[in-house]
């Protein structure tokens, strides 16, 4: 293939299907593992906000996994990314797990659905069908998601969950006369399959322990030995070239380095963060130490700290008889350090909260009381319009994130002071998030550095400011 000058080949292929719970994720995994296995260097995306898929894809032998959210990230955003971070070379293969189904999104257009965004990447499509209750008209779901505007390129169709060879045969049949492409797998039923699921989801690589590699095995014999595997890796093959475009300036430039120490809580209550995020701190400067909530029992030295999201109900036994390191976040947070917490960091930094009927004294620098809910209580895309300007955030400026939380502020003290009115979603209050104190700032929401570029700048900015009056105060004092 002739490549122009601005453009290049990168062999994708996009993973999806017409509905939630097909199967999608499953076949991802097993491709990813299968060709990785193979000798492929496998590369891989999931549309949409999404944590715990991607560590999935790292396990099944991903270089990497990155998401691609055009809601939040726009198209720019999506296509300086993918130019970034997708593999090129004649072993490589960047695969992109969709999320819902195929043409599922918030926009009436469907230009941020899956579909959407294939359209953008001009990236083939394998559709993966839920074959267990269908006969012959299985066909007519495959030929509406080809038909549905945008347009996806339907290179080839898997069916999931077959219950015997001669139903499969017949959906096969009708799928290729009528929809003119062809089935490239058919796959029995099996329960081995089903990857563990818990109540925001998937259950992340390090809760499954060994549970999970082998699951991902299982997956990847079970998919090797029913689906046209060389077919399948064709279809990556025959993507056309890519546009490559243009990263900005403070992305494509040589990465700071020594501006501030931020310390970043990572363990398995506290795992969800982009790469992009961390990334893009690093960039700015930032040396990153990670603590974990459990084990570590005060603060190294820092110049700011960073909560992210995650599962600290399901430790919080740990977390909260962690008494020291409790101690000195609150002692951090008294100092003026800057602290951006989302989420499970908003929990930890609450009065209290409590799980299972049991009430868990926390960190207590938020008037807030934390409870849990059987259903989600915030799910979904948020948009957030700044009520004022602040240490973090400029007045009026909106914010585009994500929410799933099954947490609640049953009890919210006192006359916080709110960053965020809340446009769409739910945030802290309903109808506001963003709570702010001093150099702390704790939400619901989760941000991506791609589609909120001031972010990173801002922290690592207050962060350098706090370690340069620390310095001058001990300068002093001394």
């Amino acid at each position: 293939m002739q490549v122009k000058k601005n453009e290049a080949v990168i062999p994708r292929l996009m993973v999806s299907a017409p509905g939630k719970s097909s199967g999608k994720t499953t076949i991802t995994l097993a491709l990813t593992h299968a060709f990785s296995a193979a000798g492929d260097r496998v590369m891989c995306f999931k549309k949409g906000p999404d944590y715990i898929d991607p560590a999935w894809h790292r396990l099944a032998g991903a270089e990497e996994s990155r998401n691609l959210d055009p809601w939040m990230m726009g198209d720019d955003g999506c296509m300086q990314s993918f130019s970034r971070y997708a593999l090129r070379g004649a072993a490589v293969l960047n695969l992109i797990e969709g999320n819902h189904g195929l043409h599922d999104g918030i926009s009436l257009d469907g230009s941020d659905s899956s579909a959407g965004l294939a359209s953008m990447l001009k990236a083939p499509v394998l559709l993966v069908v839920d074959a267990l209750s269908a006969g012959r008209g299985i066909a007519a779901i495959v030929m509406g998601m080809q038909q549905m505007e945008p347009r996806a390129d339907i290179c080839g169709v898997v069916l999931n969950r077959v219950r015997t060879k001669r139903q499969g045969e017949k959906q096969r049949l009708a799928i290729e006369r009528y929809c003119k492409v062809p089935v490239l797998g058919a796959i029995p039923v099996d329960e081995r399959l089903v990857i563990p699921e818990r109540h925001l989801g998937l259950t992340t690589v390090d809760e499954s322990g060994e549970g999970a590699e082998a699951a991902i095995r299982s997956a990847s014999e079970t998919v090797a030995a029913h689906c046209d595997m060389e077919a399948i890796r064709n279809i990556c093959f025959s993507a056309s070239s890519f546009p490559l475009e243009d990263m900005p300036e403070a992305e494509a430039g040589i990465p700071l380095s020594g501006r501030a120490r931020i310390g970043v809580f990572r363990d398995r209550a506290f795992c969800f963060y982009y790469p992009e995020n961390l990334e893009a701190l690093r960039n700015r400067g930032a040396e990153l130490v990670f603590i974990d909530s459990m084990k570590d029992r005060k603060l190294p030295v820092l110049d700011g700290l960073y909560l992210g999201g995650g599962f600290p109900e399901s430790f919080i036994d740990e977390i909260a008889a962690n008494l020291t390191l409790c101690d000195s976040v609150r002692q951090a947070v008294e100092s003026g350090m800057p602290l951006y917490a989302e989420c499970g960091g908003l929990i930890y930094l609450s009065s209290g909260a409590t799980w299972n009927g049991k009430r868990h004294q926390l960190v207590g620098v938020l008037p807030l009381e934390i409870d849990f809910q059987k259903h989600p209580a915030g799910h979904g895309y948020l948009e957030l319009k700044s009520l004022h300007c602040s240490p973090w955030f400029s007045e009026s400026e909106r914010v585009r994130a994500h929410e799933f939380h099954y947490s609640k502020a049953v009890a919210i003290n006192g006359r916080p002071q709110w960053q965020f009115d809340v446009v769409r979603g739910t945030g802290i209050s309903g109808d506001y998030d963003g709570i702010l104190q001093g150099n702390l700032f704790a939400s619901y929401a989760h941000i991506h550095a791609v589609a909120t570029p001031g972010w990173a700048e801002t922290f690592v900015s207050l962060s350098a400011l706090f370690r340069s009056s620390s310095r001058s105060c001990t300068t002093k004092s001394a």
